[in-house]
């Protein structure tokens, strides 16, 4: 009985404490609870009215670059910071213009031109939190020749009074557009205003176009220009002819798509094609560059001179079965090769093919040359390349496909030509295997080799590689063994290099498009 009594006694006092200890349990998660909603709320959910305190921006205008009118522009992102311990409320946003502004807005999900007013109302920023501003803009026609500049401000009041502003600024040209047209008789394009291309342009047969220096031709997606007349560009060095991209926007703050490879389609010589005269100008970010069908070499088919054609998506220029001559001009940094020629007559002078095509390591050679294609057979009368740079990343960037005439009747085989008889490389720069045998090396005359050990870092020879913004400069570096490699008959021929800078400024002139001169 007793140890009964003192059992249930134990049990009691068990009891007793165990319920002591979870009711201060109990009372503890309360109070837990209740400080960490009070922090919550404090930390969180409270706002303050302190003038001191505002917002700040990740920048302090939204720029857009030279636009063409009525064509809208891409989205760009601004970031509203409030960096105080404490959320605020932002009463009303606002554009400056209100109806009247070319701007589009939408802040933090609402649509300020969803509104008459273009005003948006109740916002909050929560402490050390942001919201995103999105801007847009179509700019209207001038009926101006000249760039126009449209301004605005987004204005934000805050719950404490307090307003702030970030800039917009747009910058616009008014443009001629053109939507699949064929021009049928002689005609001159001038450099009044920007020419936009949908749909491609076509020159037809016996028809020449005409472009004058400072000309712009800008390409809409899958757009080209197909010539199956004949095309005339009169650029000079300070006012290109320019065939690029329509968009004028940036992919990132260091990137313009402009910059970019396979925005439009290239330039394409039609088997009738005969007398293209292209001088100055720039062709870039294409598919391809220049691609000239097949029309044997009796007539000239296409000159080059004083021509960049860079940043392509496919070959800078391919040639089949035709005779031309580039002068004074660089190729370089294309998907597929930078010079492709299939038969044919050709003759290079300092030009500088240069494959540093940064955005796949499949990319093509500098240059390659071949008599023969899927079996098919194409002369190849003659290629020479004289005071030339090629170079790029591959240890070897000169590449051919040649057929074995050696078992084929004479006839055959002097129709078709071999590789000693073709081509011939003079005073050039090359990043190419020595050649040590025999005739094959005779091809070779006074030619400098870029980097024969295994180890080469070819970009070292110029003046700027920047594979991550696409700019590049291939000026030589004066310690680079470019310096000197020309000969002096071709600098007589073109005594200015690509930039206009004379080749007479030391005894030896340079190899390539660019010759190295050192600053005062």
């Amino acid at each position: 009985m007793k140890d009964n009594i003192n059992h249930k006694m134990n049990v009691s006092i068990s009891q007793e404490r165990y319920l002591r200890n979870g009711l201060v349990g109990v009372l503890l998660c309360v109070l837990h609870l209740s400080l960490f909603t009070f922090w919550a709320c404090d930390d969180y959910d409270s706002f303050t009215t302190d003038r001191s305190t505002t917002l700040t921006f990740s920048a302090d205008s939204i720029v857009f670059d030279t636009l063409i009118a009525t064509i809208p522009s891409s989205t760009k992102t601004l970031a509203v910071y409030n960096r105080a311990d404490k959320g605020l409320r932002i009463s009303e946003v606002w554009l400056g213009n209100g109806s009247k502004s070319h701007f589009r807005i939408n802040i933090d999900g609402q649509d300020l031109t969803a509104t008459d007013a273009r005003r948006a109302t109740d916002f909050e920023v929560r402490r050390r939190d942001s919201i995103i501003v999105r801007a847009e803009v179509t700019l209207p026609e001038t009926h101006s020749d000249e760039a126009n500049t449209f301004e605005d401000a987004l204005y934000f009041r805050l719950e404490n009074g307090v307003e702030q502003r970030v800039s917009l600024i747009a910058t616009s040209m008014d443009a001629f557009f053109m939507r699949g047209q064929t021009i049928t008789s002689d005609t001159t394009f001038t450099p009044q205003r920007p020419i936009v291309i949908y749909d491609s342009l076509v020159v037809a047969p016996d028809v020449t176009l005409t472009l004058e220096a400072g000309t712009q031709l800008l390409f809409h997606q899958e757009s080209g220009i197909l010539v199956r007349g004949r095309l005339i560009a009169k650029g000079t060095i300070e006012q290109p002819v320019i065939f690029r991209t329509d968009r004028t926007d940036h992919i990132f703050d260091y990137l313009p798509y402009d910059r970019l490879p396979a925005r439009w389609e290239g330039l394409r010589f039609t088997a009738e094609s005969f007398g293209n005269e292209l001088y100055g100008t720039d062709i870039h970010g294409g598919n391809y560059g220049i691609i000239c069908d097949s029309t044997g070499t009796d007539d000239l088919k296409l000159s080059l001179t004083d021509c960049r054609i860079h940043n392509l998506g496919g070959d800078g220029l391919r040639i089949t079965d035709a005779r031309c001559i580039v002068s004074n001009c660089e190729i370089s940094n294309t998907l597929g090769h930078c010079v492709c020629l299939l038969g044919g007559d050709y003759r290079f002078t300092h030009c500088t093919l240069a494959q540093f095509y940064a955005l796949s390591a499949n990319r093509g050679d500098a240059l390659n040359i071949a008599n023969v294609n899927m079996g098919a057979y194409h002369p190849l009368k003659a290629a020479t390349f004289e005071s030339c740079v090629i170079t790029g990343y591959a240890e070897d960037v000169v590449m051919g496909t040649w057929i074995d005439v050696t078992d084929m009747p004479t006839d055959e085989a002097a129709a078709i030509g071999t590789p000693l008889d073709a081509f011939l490389f003079d005073h050039c720069f090359l990043a190419t295997e020595i050649p040590t045998e025999g005739d094959y090396a005779e091809r070779f005359v006074n030619c400098v080799y870029d980097n024969p050990e295994a180890e080469i870092n070819r970009e070292k020879n110029f003046t700027a590689i920047d594979s991550r913004a696409l700019l590049y400069d291939f000026t030589p570096l004066e310690e680079s063994p470019i310096r000197g490699t020309a000969n002096t008959v071709s600098r007589d021929s073109l005594p200015y290099d690509l930039r206009g800078r004379s080749r007479f400024t030391d005894e030896q002139p340079d190899a390539g498009a660019y010759e190295f001169v050192k600053k005062e």
